[in-house]
């Protein structure tokens, strides 16, 4: 089934726009996560970001925050939770960031996409959109399944006018990885992006992938290369379960925004800046840019490795640099760890 449109030449240009402006700028975002509610309609055994009972962020608060972060000159904000399309100004919230002159994505488990719902995202200006499916039959771990969802991709590719990904996962836990391929090869069926994230174990551990499951990324990454996100060094060393050497600018380039409203360095690493979006400034990204991070060589977390490569071959990192930085900084095990959730960005 073709999809509905092509990517207009607009949102291209806004794409190598942002590019550009990040080559030549570095005291800005370039990708921040946003959440405007922690709720979600599902309950899967390997998330730690979710409850079922909390209140949407309100319009104003939300609108706040994201003026906060175009007025710093944010190139993609992405909307994450919980679930997102539970909060009953979601579109006015993507509008909000297109009115600010940034690239507008979602990430949704999909369950509440329909026809309608799609076309509300449309007009909305919505961009991109991720779904992350987890196995072909739900089970008790996840019930994000090819099966269930299937109809909805369908639907996506005949109505949705904003680009398309579908993250599979591969790694501890994942009960039948071959799953992960034929998930990918029907999102590319479809006309859609995949990729295929690696995640940890219960204890926020790495092990190599074994030979299967290696055959498998392979095919996977042979799927999505055309997309600007197989930049998958990062992950080719993770599958081996060895550190990946690289400058982390989470803080700087990519900042995770709870819904408290707080910025954090990511989705597994919470704790720290910890300061409240709305008063997070250009001393604040300066000085992470140019930290380093001891959660670095075993990272998952894609989209920070995504951001952080357009600024590796330049300003080398260091130590938080004055001892109030350090005494304010919890310690690298104080940071919450959210272990076996993987990485759905």
């Amino acid at each position: 089934m073709p999809r509905a449109r092509r990517k207009p030449l607009s949102r291209r240009f806004r794409e190598w726009r942002g590019v550009a402006h990040a080559m030549l700028h570095t005291e800005h975002p370039v990708q921040v996560h946003i959440v405007p509610m922690r709720r979600c309609n599902l309950a899967c055994a390997y998330c730690n970001e979710f409850d079922d009972v909390s209140a949407p962020v309100p319009l104003a608060e939300m609108e706040r925050r994201i003026d906060h972060l175009t007025g710093l000159g944010t190139s993609l904000i992405t909307i994450s939770g919980g679930e997102p399309l539970l909060h009953p100004d979601l579109d006015a919230i993507i509008a909000r960031i297109r009115r600010g002159g940034a690239l507008a994505g979602l990430i949704t488990n999909g369950y509440l996409l329909v026809r309608d719902r799609i076309e509300r995202l449309n007009r909305a200006g919505l961009d991109y959109l991720q779904i992350s499916i987890d196995n072909i039959q739900p089970d008790d771990i996840s019930k994000k399944s090819l099966k269930v969802l299937d109809k909805k991709l369908q639907l996506l590719a005949e109505y949705a006018r904003f680009d398309v990904n579908i993250n599979s996962v591969l790694g501890a836990g994942v009960r039948r990885p071959e799953d992960a391929l034929v998930i990918a090869r029907r999102a590319v069926e479809l006309g859609f992006i995949a990729t295929v994230g690696i995640i940890h174990d219960g204890h926020g551990q790495l092990r190599p992938l074994n030979a299967g499951e290696q055959a498998i990324y392979e095919q996977v990454k042979r799927l999505g290369k055309r997309h600007y996100a197989r930049f998958h060094q990062f992950q080719d060393d993770i599958a081996r379960a060895e550190p990946h050497d690289w400058k982390c600018r989470a803080g700087a380039r990519y900042l995770y925004v709870c819904e408290d409203g707080l910025v954090h360095y990511c989705s597994q690493q919470r704790g720290y800046p910890g300061i409240p979006v709305t008063q997070y400034g250009r001393d604040a990204l300066r000085r992470e840019y140019r930290t380093a991070k001891p959660c670095a060589p075993y990272c998952t977390v894609a989209c920070a490795h995504y951001t952080s490569v357009l600024d590796q071959w330049r300003d080398p990192q260091h130590a938080p640099a004055t001892a109030s930085m350090a005494a304010e900084a919890p310690a690298a095990a104080e940071l919450v760890q959210i272990g076996s959730a993987s990485e759905r960005e």
